[in-house]
């Protein structure tokens, strides 16, 4: 397995090595001794989620309270979709910035992104499945979005594409309007949660 390092802390992608034949293929989507080894601590899974959307989906930018936070674990099982992290830590020094990547149902690669970080994707197909490992179970109380077409973050969704977004992400506030209002969580809390060193 192939892992890739982010250009925001606390993200990392996973990339596994398929084994095809002629009954079709074969991948380890997830070992814990590798993830252990590149991001510096295990990953204590507490719940699954899958979704299904369809061409143009945007889903977040969402993220939750830390502590505990949530750390996802986001493959797509079926189709492609364009998974994008939004660093909204206060103080951390990619503050407002955000990474990209691409995955797919034929790479077969994971994103890691670590508690704090705010999480969203684009549909890049006509039908996409697409599941996530958490860390801790939903908690409607703890869990916020920012808004995922704030012009100010400039996330690169695709232009040809038409975007469908839920009530929900089309009423969340931009990112000014969350860190005016004392919602984003603080980078320091973020790594002393972790315990990952600084």
């Amino acid at each position: 397995m192939e892992v890739t390092p982010g250009r925001i802390e606390g993200v990392w992608e996973f990339t596994p090595i398929l084994r095809p034949d002629d009954r079709g293929i074969f991948l380890e989507s997830f070992k814990a001794d590798v993830f252990t080894e590149a991001v510096g601590h295990s990953f204590d899974l507490r719940q699954m989620n899958i979704s299904v959307s369809k061409l143009g989906t945007v889903r977040g930018v969402h993220f939750a309270d830390v502590p505990p936070g949530q750390a996802k674990y986001v493959q797509c099982f079926s189709g492609r979709i364009l998974d994008v992290v939004v660093d909204i830590r206060v103080g951390s020094p990619t503050f407002g910035q955000w990474d990209a990547v691409e995955l797919t149902d034929e790479a077969r690669n994971g994103l890691y992104i670590a508690e704090g970080l705010g999480h969203a994707f684009c549909a890049l197909t006509h039908s996409v499945t697409v599941g996530y490992l958490c860390s801790e179970p939903y908690a409607p109380s703890r869990e916020h979005g920012i808004s995922p077409v704030d012009p100010a973050l400039d996330l690169p969704w695709p232009i040809d594409i038409e975007i469908l977004l839920s009530p929900k992400d089309e009423a969340a506030p931009s990112l000014a309007e969350a860190l005016a209002t004392e919602l984003l969580p603080s980078y320091v809390d973020c790594i002393d949660h972790r315990g990952t060193p600084r």
